[in-house]
C-alpha cells in the first residue's frame, strides 16, 4: 500500500513539473542563384534581413529579434552556404555568412519568422542599413507600440520592416527596403502547442523566389531551418 502511495505522489509530481520553455533559432541555410536579376553585369549585388516575432496566448506581440546578411555579390549557378560563407558554382568567392537569430516562445503562444531577399540598387546605402541592423543582432527587443495584431494581414517585409523599427532603427533606413528590389519573402507562423504536441525540433523552409524585372527575370532557391530548443536566451533589452 506504502509503494502505491509513493508512486502515486511521484505520477502527481511528474505531472505537474513544468515543460521547458522552447526557444526557436532561425538559421540562414543555403541560396541559389538559378537565374540574375541583372543580366548585363551578370552578378546581383544581394541583401537579407529577417526577423522573428513572438506572440502570447492572448496573440499580443511580445518580442522581436533581427538579423542581416550583406552585401555580396553573386554570380549565376552561384550555390552559397550561408553558414560556412563558402560557394560552389562559378565563382568560388567566399561570402560572409548569415548568423542565425533566436527567440523563446510564449507558453500556448506563436512566432512568427520572416525573411526577404533584395537587390540592391546603391551599395553604399545598403551596407549602411545592414551594418546598422547587424548591430542590433539577435538583441530582444519589446515590439511597443507596433502594429502587429493578430487581426492585421502583414507581409513578410512589413514583419521585418516593425521589428527593426522596435529594435531602434528609424523609419527612414527601413524605407530603403522598399527603395530597393525586393526579389522575395518568406515567412512561417509556428505555434508552440503544436510544436510540443508534435514533439516538432526542425521545421525546414524551401523558398523559391522568381519574378522579372524589365526584361531581365530571376530565380533564387533560399533554404532556411527553424530549429526548436529547450536553452534560456538572452533577457529582454529594455
Amino acid at each position: 500500500m506504502r509503494i502505491i502511495l509513493i508512486l502515486i505522489i511521484l505520477v502527481q509530481i511528474i505531472g505537474c513539473t513544468p515543460q521547458p520553455t522552447l526557444t526557436a533559432e532561425l538559421v540562414p541555410r543555403s541560396l541559389r542563384a538559378v537565374n540574375l536579376e541583372e543580366t548585363i553585369s551578370r552578378r546581383d549585388e544581394l541583401m537579407m534581413a529577417y526577423s522573428l516575432t513572438s506572440y502570447d496566448a492572448k496573440n499580443k506581440p511580445v518580442a522581436v529579434v533581427n538579423g542581416g546578411w550583406g552585401v555580396e555579390s553573386v554570380k549565376k549557378d552561384d550555390q552559397l552556404d550561408l553558414q560556412t560563407g563558402k560557394t560552389d558554382g562559378s565563382s568560388s568567392v567566399e561570402h560572409s555568412p548569415a548568423k542565425p537569430i533566436s527567440l523563446q516562445l510564449p507558453r500556448n503562444g506563436r512566432i512568427v519568422a520572416s525573411v526577404v531577399l533584395i537587390e540592391v540598387d546603391d551599395y553604399n546605402q545598403a551596407r549602411q542599413t545592414i551594418s546598422k541592423i547587424q548591430k542590433i543582432h539577435n538583441i530582444v527587443a519589446l515590439p511597443i507600440g507596433l502594429l502587429l495584431t493578430a487581426t492585421e494581414v502583414l507581409t513578410p517585409l512589413k514583419y521585418v520592416s516593425a521589428g527593426l523599427v522596435a529594435s531602434g532603427i528609424g523609419l527612414q533606413l527601413v524605407d530603403k527596403l522598399d527603395d530597393d528590389d525586393l526579389l522575395g519573402q518568406s515567412s512561417v507562423d509556428l505555434r508552440e502547442a503544436d510544436l510540443r504536441q508534435k514533439k516538432q525540433q526542425l521545421v525546414h523552409v524551401p523558398a523559391v523566389f522568381t519574378g522579372q524585372n524589365m526584361k531581365d527575370a530571376f530565380d533564387y532557391r533560399l533554404e532556411y531551418d527553424i530549429v526548436l530548443k529547450t536553452v534560456k536566451i538572452q533577457p529582454v533589452r529594455q
